[in-house]
């Protein structure tokens, strides 16, 4: 111990005091300045490194998840990594000690040789002589650790062992104070984002919106790079953003039934609360997905019933006017009700398979095809050009029974081979066969041809163009999807 630190002189004394004294109220102004904690420490460990003519000071905050003291603030040395904070655990290190303990620990000199210092490779340590550690304390809790350092050998009074003790019990309750702010403003932007959530989920009608706003809000809230719902057959719906180095996967539950999974990925590890809040979150996308399937369900099923007597009007209809015919041999009257009706089947099969309510006029034109050339007659020849065209789907219906009547009229009375193409022009479909027969030869409309021009005026809205050389061409133009 230097011999000035030894002396006793009253002017000294009653200087260091004042300074103390200054010290202690500065100190009290920056805790109370900002509940920003990165601030706070910041500030009280420039203010204790200039007062108490240190060198250095580190302040270390308590993790108490990992048990280790995490160094937050520094003032006279530079982290080289910035990356990697430096972390050690209780009673690791000459400050660790000190933290462990609980009571402060001085080292006058050779502080680097001490058996108990711990050397960080990002932080330049040994050309430090003394240390001075103290641990922080809050109601006799552990919230971390502060220590001032010189360069020079120096013993610390008792005094300035105090001073630093007493900074250190400010600085707890700041931590404190920030923690409990940080929590409350945790728990406030918990209810935003459940708000954000519930709003959405309510507002929409449509489940995808609902769970695209949920994703969304999921990765601004837990500040994620990225969030993705996967539904129970593995499919992956609704992703946003990109993979992170940690990855939370939170099971969709409704009423105890597993119905998919919320993953969510950032670059920074999930801390309990962050937890708390996903498995809200995951509560209310189970709740959405649920009530959407369901919603969807009754749509569905309603849209369902709608088709099926829409269908079967349509059928008896047909039925009628079929029945109100004179001159037609029965068997034939029935077997083309019943491609009528498989007509309207084929419809419905390509709808389901695709759940859409959209067909492609290909798909269906070609099933058509092959199944009234395999039922009605062999030794034919059959060629299809057919382009892709889409058509609602009860237009499509409309459609299908058109080009039922028009290729089984073709193959009836036509000749060897019959063409069929399928375009495109413009915003238009159109629709054309073609045989080599003989035509109509001024013959009246049978009952196939009245209901073809009945369902492409009333109902396909388009035109129905009849051309006869070396055969008979039939041209349907309508309005595509």
């Amino acid at each position: 111990m230097s011999p000035e630190r030894e002396s006793t002189c009253p002017t000294e004394v009653g200087h260091d005091a004042a300074r103390h004294l200054a010290l202690l109220t500065r100190t009290t102004e920056v805790v109370n300045s900002s509940l920003d904690l990165q601030q706070v420490l910041e500030s009280i460990a420039h203010e204790v490194a200039a007062a108490l003519e240190t060198d250095a000071c580190f302040v270390y905050l308590y993790d108490e998840a990992a048990d280790e003291l995490v160094l937050r603030a520094t003032h006279g040395t530079r982290i080289e990594d910035a990356t990697a904070a430096p972390r050690m655990r209780r009673g690791d290190g000459i400050t660790g000690v000190a933290a462990a303990d609980r009571v402060p620990l001085m080292i006058p000199s050779g502080a680097h040789l001490d058996p108990r210092f711990k050397a960080f490779p990002n932080l330049r340590e040994d050309e430090y002589e003394s240390i001075l550690a103290v641990p922080i304390l809050a109601r006799d809790v552990l919230e971390g650790a502060l220590n001032v350092r010189t360069r020079e050998p120096r013993a610390f009074t008792d005094a300035e062992i105090g001073l630093l003790s007493s900074i250190a019990s400010q600085v707890g309750q700041s931590i404190e104070h920030a923690k409990l702010y940080a929590s409350a403003r945790r728990r406030v932007d918990e209810l935003e984002a459940l708000a954000r959530i519930s709003e959405a989920v309510s507002e929409s009608l449509y489940l995808e919106e609902s769970l695209e706003a949920i994703v969304a809000t999921t990765v601004q809230s837990l500040q994620a790079t990225g969030a993705a719902i996967v539904l129970e057959d593995g499919r992956i719906a609704w992703p946003e953003g990109r993979a992170g180095l940690h990855a939370c996967r939170l099971p969709l539950r409704y009423r105890g039934r597993g119905i998919g999974e919320l993953v969510v990925d950032r670059d920074v590890p999930f801390s309990e609360d962050d937890r708390q809040l996903l498995d809200a979150i995951a509560n209310q996308a189970a709740v959405a997905l649920e009530h959407g399937r369901m919603a969807l369900r009754g749509v569905l099923a309603q849209e369902i019933h709608h088709r099926v007597k829409n269908n079967l009007q349509t059928v008896a209809s047909l039925l009628r006017l079929q029945a109100r015919a004179t001159g037609v041999e029965p068997r034939k009257a029935l077997g083309d009700s019943v491609n009528r009706i498989l007509a309207i089947a084929a419809v419905h099969e390509v709808l389901t398979e695709h759940r859409e309510d959209v067909v492609d006029l290909a798909e269906l034109v070609d099933r058509l095809r092959a199944m009234l050339v395999q039922g009605l007659v062999g030794g034919k020849r059959v060629s299809a050009d057919l382009a892709s065209v889409s058509l609602a789907g009860g237009r499509a219906t409309a459609l299908a029974l058109v080009f039922s009547e028009l290729l089984g009229n073709a193959l009836e009375h036509g000749g060897d081979h019959v063409s069929i193409t399928l375009r495109a022009d413009g915003d238009d479909g159109v629709l054309a066969l073609a045989d080599d027969g003989t035509g109509m030869q001024g013959a009246s409309d049978g009952t196939g041809l009245q209901i073809v021009r009945a369902l492409v005026r009333d109902e396909l809205h388009g035109t129905l163009l009849l051309q006869e050389d070396g055969g008979l061409r039939a041209e349907v133009r309508f309005a595509a999807a």
